[in-house]
């Protein structure tokens, strides 16, 4: 009965190869969705540029009509952008909160809350 052993490791290896093969079709499949899904949002990306652009190109005219210098306005706002965050307390150094608010400062004689 040599051949009965034969018989079943050939079976075990072709019902390996068939789980593989479904495998590789599944992978196959959702590598196709991945790839069309990819293409799309590559679509949208560009028609997102191309608002962008577009809008871009609208603001800089009104603020030139307006006299608004956008490369200055640009320059102001990466500074303050990369500046260190200086209401982490809630307040700035210039004594307004948040919204810009006016914060009374504390009297250094003043004990409340001591």
């Amino acid at each position: 009965m040599p051949l009965g052993g034969v018989t079943d490791k050939v079976q075990k290896i072709l019902d390996t190869a068939e789980e593989l093969y479904q495998r590789v079709m599944e992978l196959r499949e959702q590598m196709m969705e991945v790839s069309e899904t990819v293409q799309e949002t590559d679509r949208k990306v560009e028609a997102l540029e191309n608002k962008v652009d577009h809008q871009s190109a609208i603001l800089e005219a009104l603020a030139e009509r307006e006299g608004v210098d956008v490369d200055e306005l640009v320059t102001e706002v990466a500074i303050e952008e990369a500046e260190p965050d200086e209401a982490a307390d809630g307040s700035d150094a210039t004594g307004a909160d948040e919204n810009g608010d006016a914060v009374p400062e504390a009297d250094p004689g003043d004990d409340e809350g001591a």
